[in-house]
C-alpha cells in the first residue's frame, strides 16, 4: 500500500503549484488508474503516472516483451526480452517510485472480466492497438460511469481524447461500429515512428492526472490530432450522439461484445514443420503471404505469393478455390484472420501458419531474418 502521506521532497515541484499543492498530492496518492496495455502508449503513460505519485496503478497486458517492442516501449530493456510485460513493467515502475502500489493483470481483457477489473479504478487509460478491445473498454466504461482516456498512433500521426458518457461523448459516438480488421493495419504492419507514442502516451498521463485532480479543461468532447512530420496539433469538437448505440437515448449495447470472433472450424492451424513437409510434397499447395511489402523484403518463403491482408478481399478472383491454401504472416494473427476470410469466401481447404514466419525461423530455417 502507498504511504498515508506523500513524500514532500519527492513531489516538491507539485507542491508549489496552487492547482496541486499538498491537498492535490494527497488526492493523487488516494487515486487509481488502470493502464490497459503496457506498450508504446502505456509505457510513457505509466512512467509519468508513477512519477506523479498516483497511489495505485493497474497494469493489464498478456504479452511478453519482444525485441521489436524496444524502439518505442520505453518501460522495457533488452534484458526484459521474453519476460512478461506486466512483470517487467512493475519492476521498472517500482524502481522509479516505491511509494506506488502496482497491480498486475497478466491476462486478456474480455466480456467476462472487463467490468470486474475496470470497476476497481478511478480512471481507465486505453493504450491498446486493436479495435475490438477499444470498443470493449468504451462500453464497459459507459456502463460503469468511468472516464476513458484514449489514444491511437499510426505511422507519423496520433489522436487523443477523453471519453466520458456522463458529461460528453463516448468512443462509439465518434466510431459507432467496429471496422473490419483488414481495413486497419496495426503498428507492426504499417510501422510507427518510435517517439510518436511517447508524445501521445504522455498526453494521456496528463489528462488522467487532470481528471484525478479535477483541474483544467479535460479533453472531453474534444479530439486532438497530432502530425509528427509537420509538428502540428489540430483540435476537433466532438458532440454526444443521441443515437449512439452505447450512450445514446436508446442504447443498443447492453453488454460489451467479446474482443474477438471465433474463426470457423474449417480454418486449421499448421505448424512450421508440417508446412515445410507439405511445401515439399504437395505441388498443388498455394502459400499466401498476407504481410506488407516491406516485410516481404525482409524475409519470405520461397514459392509463396504476396497478397497483403488489406488487398485480399479484392484479389480473391486471382485464386483457385480448388487448391489447398496456407496463409502466413509475421506471428500468426493476420494469417489467422486472412484464412478465416478465405474460408468464408468458399475456399474449402484453408490453413494458417501457427506462430507465423517467426516460428518458421525458429523451427525450420535458422538463417531466416527475424524482425
Amino acid at each position: 500500500m502507498p504511504p498515508s502521506e506523500p513524500n514532500l521532497a519527492r513531489y516538491r515541484g507539485h507542491l508549489s503549484l496552487p492547482e496541486v499543492g499538498i491537498a492535490g498530492q494527497r488526492k493523487l496518492a488516494q487515486s487509481s488508474v488502470l493502464c490497459i496495455g503496457t506498450g508504446g502508449l502505456g509505457s510513457p503513460a505509466s512512467l509519468y503516472l508513477a512519477a506523479a505519485g498516483v497511489g495505485r496503478i493497474g497494469l493489464l497486458d498478456s504479452d511478453e516483451v519482444d525485441e521489436s517492442n524496444l524502439h518505442r516501449q520505453i518501460l522495457f530493456r533488452t534484458r526484459d526480452v521474453g519476460a512478461s510485460k506486466v512483470e517487467a513493467a512493475r519492476a521498472t515502475l517500482a524502481a522509479l517510485n516505491p511509494d506506488v502500489e502496482l497491480v498486475t493483470h497478466a491476462e486478456r481483457l474480455d466480456a467476462r472480466n472487463a467490468a470486474e477489473i475496470l470497476g476497481g479504478y478511478d480512471v481507465i487509460l486505453d493504450g491498446t492497438d486493436n479495435f475490438p478491445t477499444r470498443y470493449l473498454i468504451n462500453d464497459t466504461c459507459v456502463r460503469l460511469g468511468k472516464p476513458d482516456v484514449w489514444a491511437s498512433v499510426f505511422r507519423f500521426e496520433g489522436q487523443v481524447a477523453v471519453f466520458d458518457a456522463r458529461t460528453g461523448p463516448c468512443y462509439r459516438c465518434l466510431f459507432p461500429e467496429v471496422p473490419p480488421a483488414e481495413e486497419i493495419p496495426s503498428c507492426a504492419e504499417a510501422g510507427v515512428l518510435g517517439v510518436l507514442p511517447g508524445i501521445l502516451g504522455t498526453t494521456q498521463a496528463l489528462e488522467a492526472i487532470k481528471l484525478l485532480l479535477g483541474i483544467g479543461q479535460p479533453l472531453i468532447g474534444r479530439l486532438l490530432l497530432f502530425d509528427a512530420l509537420a509538428l502540428s496539433w489540430r483540435e476537433l469538437a466532438l458532440a454526444k450522439d443521441p443515437g449512439c448505440p452505447a450512450c445514446g437515448d436508446r442504447p443498443a449495447v447492453s453488454q460489451p461484445a467479446p474482443p474477438a470472433q471465433a474463426v470457423p472450424a474449417t480454418v486449421m492451424a499448421v505448424d512450421a514443420g508440417a508446412l515445410d513437409q507439405r511445401m515439399r510434397e504437395d505441388e498443388a499447395l498455394v502459400v499466401i503471404d498476407c504481410r506488407e511489402p516491406f516485410e516481404w523484403d525482409i524475409c519470405h518463403l520461397a514459392g509463396s505469393r504476396l497478397i497483403p491482408l488489406r488487398e485480399l478481399g479484392t484479389r480473391l478472383p486471382e485464386l483457385d478455390r480448388a487448391r489447398p491454401v496456407v496463409v502466413v504472416c509475421h506471428r500468426g494473427p493476420r494469417s489467422h484472420h486472412a484464412a478465416s476470410l478465405l474460408s468464408q469466401a468458399g475456399f474449402p481447404d484453408v490453413g494458417f501458419l501457427a506462430g507465423g514466419l517467426d516460428a518458421w525461423a525458429r523451427q525450420v530455417d535458422a538463417g531466416m531474418a527475424r524482425y
